[in-house]
């Protein structure tokens, strides 16, 4: 592996994405950030969308770097978030713009579909946790709209699938991503043609699934031209950008939790079969496609999407503040004044999020937050303790002994939160990489093109690439007694 060989990651997440450069050489791999830039949700009228065109032009962008630069890139590979998809028209074009997943016409569907077909039967076909923002819900809610798109349809693309079909000109649905959308049954690793019924449309629209490490084909002449580039392949990495993070742990055994720790926060354990049964259906956790066949049994958390919604409503009141600055202010104050629970529905989009979790103390006789440090404080502590009763749950499936948690995504640098996860759980947490789902993308571009040949393989050059910090628990009897005392306010 003494060649240098390069790789180009388009990492795109709900609220910004990336383009990054990487170097692999001498077994160790070396990322370099090219282009940043803003993804919006547009509001147009009642509706939610994704402009995916924007974003089109973002990956241009980036190849743009690229060719100004002179650098030969062995390949391409796109990431984004889940369940959010494209219809793609008879002629080749999409039909619109795609709907956002916080588009709120999917409230109440799943109810609505569970008429059709049961939760638990839905559950048992996909194995997937139940949110209102599932691909299959997205469908439903369409076709109860009478959405022209739904009804025209010969192709369903998911987000990283339509952008590389834009820059290629070839469809292929991704395995990892397709995972994310229960239709698919991850045992028999076949989209479920029974989900389809209800929605009024035929399981033709999916095209068949490929797997981590598929080469697409080579970016279109006409954008090569116009970037300056030379002819490169892009490859289907794993697309869901959790499972290229989770690729990246850089993990000795099996015996380990996850965190990837962003927007959303996703935990879980990686297993060589899915876990669906009457205890995992219970606790509503989820079954989602990982590289070389495994599993990730996780359940999806609000993460940061609660400091974020908070920063941006105190930065259009004219105070900006940066991460450390964060990191300090939630330090400075007494921890445990209130709890909130994260994935209370009333905080997925509200106007206000300062104001939404001031009426959820209000309404659960707690403290409400006096200032910016208690909000944020309030914060970290209900993810640190919500952490807790995830971790709890897995335990109770898993089929190993968890002895350690590897938080990775940018929540990974939050050292004062990294802390408080180690108090709550009572496990060493092992920080970082922060920018694993970057490394996850190029490390799958590098197995596609026989560069490495394993998920072990790959995960031995991300241990030589990066240096994760450790946090042991400390007040253990404290966090235990937090845990009790606000554990009702978890669901």
């Amino acid at each position: 592996m003494n060649k240098i060989h390069h790789f180009l990651a388009f990492d795109l997440g709900a609220t910004s994405g990336r383009s990054i450069l990487a170097t692999l050489q001498d077994g160790k791999v070396v990322l370099k950030e090219l282009t940043r830039f803003p993804n919006k949700i547009i509001r147009v009228g009642d509706k939610y969308y994704w402009n995916i065109y924007s974003l089109f032009e973002e990956l241009k962008n980036g190849l743009r770097v690229v060719g100004n630069e002179k650098i030969k890139i062995d390949s391409v590979g796109i990431d984004t978030w889940g369940v959010d998809f494209v219809y793609v028209a008879d002629d080749g074009t999409f039909s619109g713009l795609p709907r956002a997943y916080r588009d709120p016409y999917t409230n109440g569907a799943p109810e609505d579909y569970f008429t059709k077909i049961t939760r638990k039967e839905v559950y048992e076909l996909t194995g997937i946790q139940i949110m209102n923002f599932n691909s299959l819900f997205q469908l439903y809610a369409a076709s109860k709209e009478s959405s022209s798109a739904l009804k025209t349809a010969k192709n369903i693309l998911f987000t990283p699938d339509a952008l590389s079909y834009m820059l290629t000109g070839n469809k292929v649905c991704e395995y990892t991503i397709a995972s994310t959308s229960q239709i698919l049954n991850p045992r028999t690793k076949e989209f479920e043609s029974k989900l389809f019924e209800p929605v009024g449309i035929s399981p033709s629209v999916m095209l068949p699934l490929v797997i981590p490490g598929k080469i697409i084909g080579n970016i279109l002449d006409s954008i090569r031209l116009e970037c300056g580039i030379e002819t490169t392949p892009v490859i289907a990495v794993a697309g869901h950008d959790t499972a290229s993070a989770i690729a990246a742990i850089p993990a000795e055994n099996e015996k380990f939790a996850y965190l990837s720790s962003g927007t959303w926060s996703l935990m879980g354990i990686e297993v060589k079969q899915p876990i669906i049964s009457e205890q995992s259906f219970d606790m509503n956790f989820t079954n989602e496609g990982g590289i070389e066949g495994t599993t990730r049994f996780l359940k999806n958390i609000t993460g940061m999407w609660l400091l974020e919604q908070c920063r941006k409503e105190w930065e259009s009141q004219g105070k900006s503040y940066t991460y450390d600055e964060i990191v300090r202010m939630s330090d400075s104050v007494d921890g445990f004044r209130s709890i909130i629970d994260p994935d209370y529905p009333g905080f997925a989009n509200p106007a206000s999020m300062t104001e939404a979790i001031a009426a959820y103390c209000t309404e659960t006789n707690q403290n409400v937050p006096g200032n910016h440090a208690e909000y944020i404080r309030c914060i970290f502590d209900s993810l640190a303790l919500k952490y807790k009763y995830v971790l709890n749950c897995l335990r109770q499936v898993a089929p190993f002994e968890i002895e350690r948690l590897h938080v990775i995504g940018g929540g990974s640098q939050n050292r004062l939160l990294n802390q408080l996860i180690a108090n709550s759980i009572g496990l060493p947490v092992i920080a970082g990489p922060s920018e694993a789902t970057a490394i996850g993308n190029v490390m799958v571009q590098a197995k596609g093109l026989g560069i490495v040949n394993s998920l072990s393989e790959m995960r031995a050059i991300i241990g030589n690439s990066v240096s994760p910090e450790t946090f042991y628990p400390k007040d253990s009897a404290l966090w235990n007694e937090a845990y009790e005392k606000f554990l009702p306010y978890y669901k």
